[in-house]
């Protein structure tokens, strides 16, 4: 069965109950190491959609249809 793929606010809010669950100390090595494996695939999959994101963001449409990097001005 295909795994339902989740939103990243999703995502970290997995991960934050991870990390909650992780400093409370009352979980065992096994499911600590399990638990730490899930929160790194987080991590990797939240940090690949932010880069995803940020790549989008940086185009911008011009008139003619066109995209081009966006770049910030320097207002020094």
């Amino acid at each position: 069965m295909a795994e339902k793929k989740q939103k990243f606010e999703d995502k970290i809010m997995e991960l934050e109950n991870i990390i909650n669950e992780l400093e409370n100390g009352n979980t065992s090595l096994e499911d600590s190491i399990e638990k730490y494996t899930k929160a790194m695939k987080l991590v990797k999959e939240c940090d690949e959609q932010l880069k995803n994101v940020e790549e989008q963001v940086n185009k911008i449409a011009l008139e003619n249809g066109n995209l081009e990097d966006f770049k910030l001005e320097d207002n020094n």
